[in-house]
């Protein structure tokens, strides 16, 4: 609704809709917020039950809820710490699932596997919500990995702690390749780089991993022509 409420004002020039459509997404981030927050503990519910009660499954889905945007901005630190506990973060990547849930299963298609574009998407938000050396660090993670893939990242490999095997564990019917695994280094890199095309031009402001030295991307097209986005040593944001 947020997106469609720009498309209305800028493109179409309805003024009335994406004033509508604005209204719509705020009354629904305050319902979100209110409904599905679990207080006690930091993160929010992974759904409403037939009773509309709280299913408290600790999951990879609060991260796509930051990219989102949907997340109150005094609930972001919490989510943000869930997302790189040892629960859910493996050392190769953000789980599906939390270990020490009821169905947390590490070899289990989306009860604690990690999922290479789930975890862009969740470096993403953690971005979005200024965490962004927290992304960094899920954006090192993914990278590594990938070098026990031959660099072609599968669909979805076992969550088992990094500590533990020390290789990410193939899952026996990971598709490999995989459309959206393949994209997810893309949206990593760009997370790094904090490319944001505003207003015509092309915004670069740079956040990468200890691990990553120097990251170039060259000839970027848009409506500001061509420009490279280059990033050396930066470990806090800045142009």
């Amino acid at each position: 609704k947020v997106r469609c409420s720009r498309l209305a004002r800028e493109v179409w020039d309805d003024e009335e809709l994406a004033g509508r459509l604005e209204r719509e997404a705020a009354e629904l981030k305050e319902r979100f917020n209110r409904d599905f927050w679990i207080a006690e503990r930091g993160y929010f519910a992974l759904a409403l039950d037939g009773e509309k009660r709280q299913v408290d499954s600790l999951t990879s889905n609060i991260g796509l809820l930051l990219w989102s945007g949907i997340v109150d901005d005094d609930k972001a630190a919490s989510v943000a710490e869930q997302l790189l506990g040892e629960r859910l973060f493996s050392g190769w990547g953000v789980r599906t699932m939390a270990k020490g849930d009821a169905g947390y299963n590490p070899i289990e298609y989306h009860n604690g596997t990690v999922w290479p574009h789930d975890n862009s998407f969740i470096a993403a938000g953690l971005a979005r919500y200024g965490f962004r050396e927290e992304a960094a660090r899920i954006a090192e993670a993914i990278f590594e990995a990938a070098r026990f893939f031959d660099f072609r990242l599968p669909e979805v490999f076992a969550g088992y702690e990094r500590e533990r095997t020390g290789a990410p564990v193939e899952y026996p019917t990971a598709s490999s390749p995989q459309a959206w695994a393949t994209g997810a280094p893309l949206l990593l890199i760009r997370v790094q780089l904090g490319l944001e095309a505003r207003d015509g031009e092309l915004e670069v402001d740079p956040v990468l991993p200890p691990s990553i030295a120097t990251l170039s991307l060259r000839g970027l097209s848009g409506a500001w022509g061509k420009r490279d986005a280059d990033a050396v040593e930066v470990l806090t944001g800045g142009r």
